[in-house]
């Protein structure tokens, strides 16, 4: 897996880099005349990636790692400055351990401001390749039985907590938003396996609309419960393939209402890094910081390193898990969809649908974004997705972009073309975010999803 840099980013992939994975919070930018603040770039794990110069006309400070880039994330970001020439790469960086080299993210797209983006490091690049095996395409149903490593088997249970947070990036005041409710705070779960160690870095999976009263649409604390179950079993499953790392599962309260005009449509629907940024600066910080979980775990220290990170959501949910993946494989690599929003979604008043107009169509349609990616996500990301026959807009026209049986399938079908590791699974005689569905199979694709998995010191 180790390559030179020069072979993996060539200027074109740079350009991507600064276009692809930007931070989108025009009211928190300071820079320059028309600009903003150019943030730093991720560094990969050893010397780091290439520094990437900000762009023209704001102005980029030189990366120095972890800072994301918009404002939000302490850490090091680069100074103001007035002018910025066009992206140039810096030198290449000195070999990363494995998965750990990403893609930093650049300044809002807003203004005329550059962005800073970090390159991949020369080594060790993406995450471990476990082989192929589940990869590929499978049909289930109609008729399915739940797995019984989703039930409770007797196992050893892990602890459980519960907090609430009020954000600042989604604090519900964007212009978009018009539906009620708005959840700016907002109920979070956290689960804590058995098996887990604290005085080890704590791999941790998202679950997006998580705890609150009013579920609708098949949204559910389904893939919470079943997740819990899952590691109680499968942590100390005897068969070795079936055997999953401890990971924490937190469970995040979407931002209220659906679709267009919506919290959570603003948070779930959106194509850029807006919604991770909230993950990586909110919500796992907060976890770590939370008083009852410190008293049960007082060496918790969720890990940095992307492997040890995933997401999984049903509906709008999966496109948020998608799109943190996408946008942030340098946080987030091992993404969970059922039913995917994979649909134009997006609010076309957002500033985001400057640039991606169809939303998360894009992926696959229309711009393509999955088959014309140059920064090789192919080797950052493991992805498990799942339509039904009977999802929503299955006979909708391709017209309207909003047929979530085309979304799907042509999504698989990019990301096998692509040379992505990724599973589909098609449900006969099922309809949106079935919970059968994911019964029948959420064991495996946990078990698949963390196939490689490999604890680090980070």
């Amino acid at each position: 897996m180790t390559q030179r840099l020069s072979s993996l980013l060539s200027a074109a992939a740079i350009a991507s880099a600064m276009i692809l994975v930007q931070g989108c919070r025009p009211t928190e930018e300071t820079g320059g005349a028309g600009g903003q603040k150019g943030g730093a770039g991720m560094s990969g794990a050893g010397t780091g990636g290439p520094v990437v110069s900000g762009g023209a006309t704001g102005t980029g400070g030189s990366a120095s790692g972890g800072a994301i880039g918009t404002g939000d994330v302490p850490g090091s970001a680069g100074s103001t400055g007035t002018g910025g020439s066009p992206a140039t790469g810096g030198s290449t960086g000195g070999g990363g351990t494995t998965g750990h080299g990403g893609a930093g993210s650049g300044g809002a797209p807003t203004g005329s401001g550059g962005a800073a983006a970090g390159g991949l490091g020369s080594g060790g690049i993406g995450l471990p390749d476990p082989g192929s095996e589940g990869d590929g395409d499978s049909q289930i149903g109609p008729s399915l039985t739940t797995q019984p490593d989703l039930t409770d088997r007797g196992a050893p249970k892990g602890k459980e907590f519960q907090f609430t947070l009020t954000s600042k990036i989604f604090d519900g005041k964007d212009p978009t938003v018009t539906k009620s409710p708005v959840n700016v705070t907002r109920t979070i779960n956290v689960y804590v396996p058995a098996q887990f160690k604290d005085s080890t870095p704590a791999p941790v999976l998202i679950i997006g609309d998580g705890p609150a009263p009013n579920y609708s649409e098949g949204w559910s604390s389904d893939e919470y419960d079943m997740s819990k179950r899952a590691l109680d079993n499968l942590t100390i499953a005897t068969d070795a393939k079936r055997r999953i790392p401890p990971f924490i599962v937190v469970s995040v309260e979407n931002g209220g209402n659906d679709s267009i005009g919506s919290e959570r449509g603003l948070e779930y629907d959106t194509v850029s890094d807006r919604y991770a940024r909230f993950i990586d600066t909110e919500v796992l910080p907060a976890v770590q910081n939370n008083a009852s979980i410190k008293a049960a775990y007082p060496n918790l220290k969720i890990t940095t390193n992307p492997s040890g990170r995933g997401a999984l959501g049903c509906s709008s949910g999966s496109a948020a898990a998608f799109t943190m993946g996408w946008f942030r494989p340098d946080r987030f690599s091992r993404i969970v969809t059922y039913s995917g929003t994979l649909v134009a979604q997006q609010d076309p008043k957002a500033p985001e649908a400057a640039m991606y107009p169809l939303g998360a169509w894009e992926y696959h349609s229309s711009k393509e974004l999955i088959k014309n990616d140059t920064m090789m996500r192919e080797k950052l990301l493991r992805i498990f997705l799942n339509v039904n026959e009977n999802d929503n807009g299955a006979t909708a026209p391709e017209s309207g972009h909003h047929n979530w049986v085309i979304a799907n399938q042509r999504t698989a079908a990019a990301l096998k073309a692509k040379g992505f590791h990724y599973k589909f699974v098609y449900a006969l005689g099922k309809g949106h975010c079935d919970k059968s569905v994911k019964a029948a199979t959420l064991a495996d694709a946990l078990i698949w999803v963390w196939r490689g998995y490999q604890p680090t010191d980070n």
